[in-house]
């Protein structure tokens, strides 16, 4: 395994701990849903982090911690601007599935 990949093994290691801390400590975490400031996916709480006024789900919380640590981005901030397309799919989603359900 080269060091890259190491880092991530880490990193989603770590990651995924963190949410079954928080599970444990709080088994609600689990259901209480938000919306995630990189993904606009509506997460569990559980894993979560707050970043300033960013709060990122379990999953993009691994996605900003390993590209901080392999020096792909400097902030919050940036991954926030790096994951518009993100957010912008998961909108657009959202208006497909709501017009399906109005023509059914």
């Amino acid at each position: 395994m080269n060091n890259k990949e190491e880092i991530i093994s880490d990193m989603q290691q770590v990651i995924y701990q963190m949410k079954l801390d928080d599970i444990e400590e709080n088994p609600e975490s689990e259901f209480e849903l938000f919306t995630c400031s990189a993904c606009a996916k509506d997460m569990p709480l559980a894993g979560s982090i707050q970043y300033s006024k960013y709060r990122l789900c379990n999953d993009c919380v691994l996605m900003y911690e390993t590209a901080l640590k392999l020096g792909k981005i400097k902030n919050i901030d940036e991954f926030i601007q790096k994951t518009e397309d993100l957010r912008l799919n998961e909108m657009c989603d959202f208006i497909r599935k709501d017009k399906l359900k109005e023509t059914n």
